[in-house]
């Protein structure tokens, strides 16, 4: 079975991007993919640091990190902040970057290779399409490989209906077609 890990850049109640992330959750699994639902205020990750990771290389990064290297595939639905990711989910993915134990300084264990796609659900009018540009040069440069597809939800405030579906069939067809494509790619490079 292909495992995939869906990582939300948002622990904040009422979260749009969290919406978003369910209904990719569920997509996935409609392709038949075993989903874990990353909750990173699960994981006490301080912000990043050379001399921290030295000295006392914190067991919630190692946690994180053991968990994406278990994944098929990862799945990051990022909010934007100022044009960008937020530090939260940059913090994560720095964290899960380092190597540990006895691997290489570029080792990336928990990402190289491995299959990722990208979402964003945003008040904007562009849905935080540049968060997204800046989330895939950082995975493309940690050598994770991101399938061309992705969401994006603007004016994500009107955009979900009570029941936490997306109001607009187009978008919520994206959502399927990424997660199909997503599920394809990691069972391809996992075979």
């Amino acid at each position: 079975m292909t495992q995939i890990a869906v990582i939300a850049g948002s622990t904040r109640e009422g979260s749009f991007n969290r919406a978003l992330a369910k209904l990719a959750i569920a997509a996935l699994e409609q392709q038949g993919a075993i989903v874990t639902d990353v909750d990173l205020a699960t994981f006490d990750l301080p912000i990043y640091s050379a001399a921290l990771e030295t000295h006392a290389f914190p067991a919630d990064a190692l946690r994180l990190k053991s968990l994406f290297a278990a994944q098929d595939g990862l799945l990051f639905v990022s909010p934007e902040y100022n044009g960008s990711i937020p530090p939260l989910l940059k913090n994560a993915i720095d964290w899960a970057s380092r190597p540990t134990g006895d691997e290489s300084l570029v080792a990336l264990t928990a990402y190289r290779g491995k299959a990722s796609a990208v979402m964003s659900a945003s008040i904007s009018p562009f849905g935080g399409l540049r968060g997204l540009m800046q989330l895939r040069q950082i995975l493309s440069t940690i050598q994770a490989l991101v399938i061309p597809e992705q969401v994006v939800i603007p004016n994500a405030h009107t955009a979900f209906a009570d029941d936490g579906r997306l109001k607009d069939a187009l978008p919520a067809s994206l959502v399927d077609m990424t997660a199909a494509r997503l599920v394809a790619v990691a069972r391809a490079l996992s075979a």
